[in-house]
């Protein structure tokens, strides 16, 4: 005599909440993406533990290129500009800032002079100016 089961598994897999879990995923990716915002260029920054929680309005890069003991500036990242450009360029993109902030950054190798003459510019223009580190 053969004793049967009545107890019947069901072996189909509910995939509505499954199908939630992803879309939620999905848009917490894309809203964290656009909130970084990497530089284009390859800068060795000097580290640091101190943070900020001011966001800047406009970055400038200095990269020293050791090998021809040259060095390029850059404005948000993008193309390079003349030292003499950047004073204009500043004023032009914080013109209408409340409370303009620039960011300094600046490879380790770069003198201390040079990254003292984008200071100094800030300065003049009474911009709020922040160096940009590496975590430690």
């Amino acid at each position: 005599m053969a004793i049967k089961s009545r107890i019947k598994v069901d072996p189909s897999i509910n995939m509505s909440s499954m199908s939630d879990l992803v879309f939620l995923l999905l848009i917490f990716f894309l809203v964290t993406s656009t909130l970084v915002s990497p530089n284009a260029l390859k800068l060795l920054l000097p580290k640091s533990t101190n943070q900020i929680s001011t966001k800047p309005g406009v970055s400038v890069s200095i990269k020293h290129h050791e090998d021809k003991g040259t060095f390029s500036y850059y404005i948000n990242g993008k193309d390079a500009v003349s030292f003499s450009e950047i004073e204009g360029k500043l004023q032009t993109l914080l013109k209408d800032e409340e409370d303009p902030v620039v960011s300094l950054h600046a490879d380790k190798s770069v003198p201390l002079e040079q990254a003292t003459n984008i200071m100094n510019i800030a300065k003049r223009n009474k911009y709020k100016i922040i160096l940009a580190t590496a975590p430690e």
